[in-house]
């Protein structure tokens, strides 16, 4: 049984019920069938839950729908009643596969537009749930997360529409600076990581690993992702290097100023396997840049671990430096939207995130702390032993 021990003596808050917005259905078919798991399990060692209302059952989902007038216009309906549920929305702002058509153009739907529709279902909910958690993998506009002239913030506003349209929960996976939830002191706003999906999914794909010291180094490619590294490196018991971005911050090229040199600071990566983690890979020009000067400098297989793979320049550069040999195994999450393209190719993994969320889920319906699903050294220690490492 899988982290319920702590849940069979807990109370659910109210009924539990999860909205999927478009392009969530099948990560939210996952939840749900993890969710029916584990409530069975939980009522076979109590079994005066089995007669609570609403709490085993073999459907968490909610029927909902967001039509499109043909001016492009949209609305929230939701088919079935919400009233005194503990209501959780799953939402992929990254999914771009999903279409909608507006004056007889098909689009495809952005960022924007899943946020959107967030708040359509919100309203839609007319404020009759018991509580409203939102979880949204990729934070919207996340990158965009602090200031530095005049210029929007538009991830903070983002947080504050939706305390002020009554969510309790905002739910997220490796923000890109999660200080962005300053924004909001007072409501809750929680930041997972997938270390122990990564790990497992790298043991289960590469079973030549060698754990250790002499044979394995955390990479960060750049200062921001030092405290992921910090954290991988330390539970594992082996040394981390960094690179630091030299930017040219005399122009501004797609948004941002341009990398002119990746440097690293670290002990030698020679005839070592390197593990380089990160929070996304967008165009991953910079990732591949961070391979090929590991390469250089001898190292033996470069893994690379990202929670979010958006690949926004496609996967071509990706097949040829695997190719090459620059990297190995690329392995990112199901968090969000994956092409078929993508997981197809051989160098590519996926870390499924499907139980964890449903558990997170679970441990919020019965208000306990959410530390007890937070914390991955344990999982990720006795994953080890598992494997002999």
């Amino acid at each position: 049984m899988a982290n319920t021990k702590y849940l069979v003596n807990a109370s659910a808050v109210a009924p539990l019920k999860l909205i999927a917005l478009p392009g969530c259905e099948e990560m939210a078919k996952t939840i749900n069938k993890y969710l029916i798991q584990f409530r069975q399990e939980i009522s076979a060692q109590n079994t005066a839950k089995k007669d609570t209302y609403g709490y085993a059952t073999d459907n968490y989902i909610i029927d909902v729908n967001l039509p499109r007038f043909g001016s492009g216009e949209g609305k929230g309906v939701i088919n079935e009643s919400v009233r005194g549920v503990d209501l959780f929305i799953l939402v992929d702002v990254c999914n771009y596969s999903v279409t909608y058509s507006e004056f007889g153009n098909i689009n495809h739907m952005s960022p924007d537009d899943h946020f959107q529709n967030l708040k359509r279902v919100i309203a839609a909910a007319n404020g009759k749930a018991h509580r409203i958690s939102v979880m949204m993998p990729f934070l919207y506009e996340s990158r965009q997360h602090k200031r530095t002239g005049r210029e929007s913030l538009d991830c903070a506003l983002a947080l504050q529409e939706l305390v002020d349209y009554g969510v309790t929960n905002i739910l997220t996976f490796d923000a890109h600076d999660p200080r962005v939830m300053n924004s909001i002191p007072l409501h809750g706003f929680d930041n997972f990581f997938p270390t122990y999906q990564f790990l497992k999914a790298l043991l289960k794909t590469e079973s030549d690993i060698q754990i250790s010291n002499d044979h394995l180094m955390i990479i960060s490619p750049d200062e921001g992702a030092m405290s992921r590294a910090i954290y991988f490196s330390n539970v594992l018991g082996v040394d981390m290097g960094m690179f630091y971005k030299r930017r040219d911050y005399s122009r501004i090229v797609n948004g941002k100023n341009p990398i002119v040199a990746h440097e690293f600071l670290g002990d030698s990566v020679e005839g070592k396997d390197c593990i380089v983690i990160d929070d996304m890979i967008s165009s991953g020009g910079s990732m591949l840049d961070v391979a090929t000067q590991l390469k250089s400098r001898g190292a033996r297989n470069v893994y690379v671990c990202c929670t979010f793979g958006l690949f926004t320049d496609g996967l071509a550069k990706f097949d040829e430096y695997y190719e090459k040999g620059m990297i190995k195994k690329v392995i990112t999450t199901n968090l969000i939207y994956q092409t078929p393209e993508l997981l197809s190719r051989p160098w590519y993994s996926t870390a499924k995130m499907g139980k964890y969320m449903a558990s997170i889920i679970d441990t919020l319906n019965h208000d306990v702390s959410i530390n007890k699903v937070r914390d991955n050294t344990l999982k990720i220690n006795k994953l080890l032993k598992q494997h002999g490492r």
